[in-house]
């Protein structure tokens, strides 16, 4: 008796729909239901590779590289200004998971710059701030205030180089002076001196000494 042959079953038709509108590799333009927009490569839907997001309600722009639908690799975030509407950069440096890490420099409104490394989003490591007032700190930072060893350089050139914690000096450290040539060294807590030693230091070049040098002991 023959064998009856029946037709092998084929796929149904709305997996073959969904691989023709599947966005792969390719780079694709779309609008968000917001009206935000895309530009870049995908895979299997999500943004991916090299891209440039655009979202409408702020005028934000992120150019750079996405991995599986987020920022991660390097990239630079840029806003419009409010009267030029000319983009101003806010961040270029190193993403992870849709977060600054890595190294990286951002550019704050009021004019401030931080410059150093990133972790989940926050200054942490080793990195320099310049303040709007004209400060500039160099050192470590963690979680966004700087911690560990750091140096803060005033605009008089006065510093402080030591211990900080929770963005206060902390520990020992030595601040001087040069405006008055003298340098105190001893041991901080919470931004206050609570014991040290204060000696002359660049007397002769300072440019406002005390009227008389401290004696020796």
């Amino acid at each position: 008796m023959p064998i009856a042959k029946y037709p092998r079953a084929t796929e149904p038709l709305w997996h073959e729909w969904e691989r023709k509108t599947l966005k792969c590799g390719l780079r694709h333009t779309v609008y968000a239901v917001n009206g935000d927009q895309y530009i870049g490569e995908w895979l299997n839907n999500l943004k991916h590779g090299r891209g440039t997001q655009v979202w409408k309600r702020t005028g934000a722009v992120y150019s750079g590289d996405w991995k599986f639908g987020k920022r991660d690799g390097y990239g630079s975030y840029s806003i419009p200004d409010a009267l030029t509407k000319e983009y101003k950069n806010v961040y270029t440096g190193w993403w992870k998971n849709d977060k600054k890490c890595g190294h990286g420099m951002k550019f704050y409104p009021s004019g401030e710059c931080y410059e150093g490394e990133w972790s989940d989003g926050l200054r942490s490591g080793w990195g320099q701030m310049r303040y709007q007032a004209g400060s500039v700190y160099e050192g470590q930072w963690l979680a966004d205030r700087p911690n560990g060893q750091g140096m803060l350089r005033l605009p008089n050139e006065n510093r402080y180089e030591g211990g900080w914690k929770d963005g206060k000096k902390h520990g020992p450290g030595k601040f001087f002076y040069l405006d008055k040539g003298q340098l105190f060294e001893g041991i901080w807590a919470a931004d206050t001196p609570k014991c040290g030693t204060v000696i002359d230091f660049g007397r002769v070049k300072a440019p406002a000494p005390t009227q008389y040098p401290i004696p020796k002991v």
